[in-house]
C-alpha cells in the first residue's frame, strides 16, 4: 500500500472506529438527538427507535471505520462506502437551512462541523479511482 493511500485510510478510518465506539453506550435521549438531526438529510431515520437508530449508527460507523483500516478491503469498496457515508452527513448540511449562509452553500457556525465532512466526500472520490 502506497504512502499516500495509508494517509487516505487511516485518518479518516480512525476518527470514524472512534465515533462509533463512542457511541456505543448513548443513552436513550443523545440517541434521540442525534436521530434528529440525522433525519434532516435521511428522513426514513425517524422511523427507527431511538435506541435502535444509535445503535446502527454506532455499529455502521465502527464497519465504515474498521473497512478503511483493512488493508484487505480494496481502494474502490473502502471508498464507496465512506462515499456513502459522507453523502449522509452532507445531505444534513444542506437540507438544514441553520447549516448555511443565506447562499445555502457557505456554512454557518453551527454548519462547520458538518460541512467538514466535504473533504470525507473528496477521499472517497481519490480512493474510488486510485489505480493501486
Amino acid at each position: 500500500m502506497k504512502l499516500s493511500t495509508l494517509a487516505l485510510r487511516t485518518v479518516p478510518g480512525a476518527f470514524i472506529l472512534n465515533a462509533g465506539i463512542g457511541k456505543l453506550k448513548l443513552d436513550a435521549e443523545s440517541a434521540a438527538g442525534l436521530q434528529g438531526m440525522a433525519a434532516t438529510g435521511v428522513p426514513a431515520v425517524k422511523n427507527l427507535p431511538p435506541e435502535k437508530f444509535g445503535k446502527a449508527l454506532a455499529y455502521g460507523e465502527i464497519a465504515l471505520g474498521a473497512a478503511l483500516l483493512t488493508p484487505l478491503v480494496s481502494n474502490r469498496l473502502a471508498g464507496l462506502a465512506l462515499g456513502g457515508f459522507s453523502a449522509g452527513m452532507l445531505s444534513m448540511y444542506f437540507r438544514n437551512d441553520a447549516m448555511t449562509e443565506a447562499d445555502g452553500v457557505r456554512p454557518s457556525q453551527d454548519g462547520t462541523p458538518l460541512a467538514k465532512d466535504a473533504w470525507l466526500a473528496a477521499i472517497a472520490v481519490a480512493l474510488i479511482t486510485r489505480k493501486d
